[in-house]
């Protein structure tokens, strides 16, 4: 499934829809790249972004339990756990809560606070549901999700790039033509690696490399970790979920975004990559890119895109 350059991810509640919708409905509605962080608070310096993404159920799964969320500034790849009706609600939640975040804006001063605070609802309505479903006599129902979350904030008057991650799935940043893995698994194999008990090649094919110690859903909350980077550092930003990065490893990663120069092509052949490598797992990414940054932020949605599309090459 592929999502075109500033047109994927808003979400709008009509009244009486219900708060738990099926995961391909949060995604592929039309938000547009330059998004004002606060319609109520004077903006950072507008940043131009470009992005892509792309979700594929694999070759063995009968379920996307993957969900996606880019609307600028707000990016989300979350990868549930749990099966029909609990991994793919669970992520649902997640990008629904952050649609919520991208629709309303936020403080980008407070962007830590921001995501804690939204993580909290994920958790809570993550939480209720599985209850609920228990409840109704579904003994052993579990509900849970990883999430990796990248949001433009602003620090010391200047515009940054405020990452997240719960889990496994992964944030990259990739800088002249150079990958680098921004998050930290939180996974046994990672601690057995830190540990030093065993290596990364290890890692790679550890019977236990898919148990993870942290995602949103368990019986306790559990804290994400946060990282912030100068938007000069970062060319490109990749969110993906394990089922990529259990399936090609970061040499081909790095190969496809050097020569993929549309984030939209970007996205589709990392999820390819891990198709033609067996597609074991659903697979989900989300490729940004910082194009500029804008001195003055002057809203026009139509000008927006035309002018997105005129440098991706749509339009003469």
């Amino acid at each position: 499934m592929r999502g075109g350059s500033g047109e994927i991810g808003t979400l709008v509640q009509e009244p009486g829809q219900a708060l738990v919708r099926p995961a391909a409905q949060l995604v592929g509605e039309r938000a547009v790249s330059g998004h004002p962080l606060n319609a109520t608070e004077p903006p950072v310096k507008a940043v131009e972004l470009h992005h892509g993404a792309a979700t594929d159920v694999g070759l063995v799964r009968e379920v996307n339990e993957d969900s996606y969320l880019a609307a600028p500034p707000v990016f989300v790849v979350a990868d549930g756990m749990g099966g029909h009706e609990g991994g793919d609600v669970a992520s649902a939640i997640v990008v629904e809560e952050f649609g919520r975040l991208a629709d309303a804006g936020y403080d980008p001063a407070r962007g830590t606070d921001v995501i804690a605070g939204t993580l909290r609802d994920c958790q809570r309505r993550i939480s209720e549901y599985g209850a609920a479903q228990r409840a109704r006599g579904a003994g052993g129902f579990h509900a849970g999700t990883t999430a990796v979350v990248a949001l433009l904030v602003e620090d010391h008057g200047e515009p940054k790039w405020l990452l997240a991650n719960l889990g496994d799935s992964r944030i990259y940043r990739f800088s002249e033509g150079r990958l680098e893995q921004v998050s930290v698994d939180h996974s046994v194999v990672q601690e057995l690696v830190e540990a030093g008990a065993i290596t990364e090649d290890d890692a790679a094919v550890h019977p236990e490399r898919h148990v993870i110690t942290r995602a949103l859903g368990g019986p306790d909350a559990a804290e994400a970790d946060y990282f912030l980077l100068p938007l000069g550092s970062v060319e490109r930003l990749v969110l993906c979920s394990d089922g990529v990065t259990g399936m090609i490893g970061d040499d081909l990663m790095a190969e496809i975004l050097a020569r993929a120069d549309d984030p939209r092509d970007a996205a589709d052949q990392l999820v390819g990559a891990a198709l033609a490598a067996g597609g074991k797992d659903n697979a989900t990414v989300v490729v940004v890119d910082v194009v500029g940054l804008v001195s003055e932020f002057s809203y026009d949605s139509d000008a927006q895109r035309v002018s997105l599309e005129q440098k991706l090459g749509a339009l003469p």
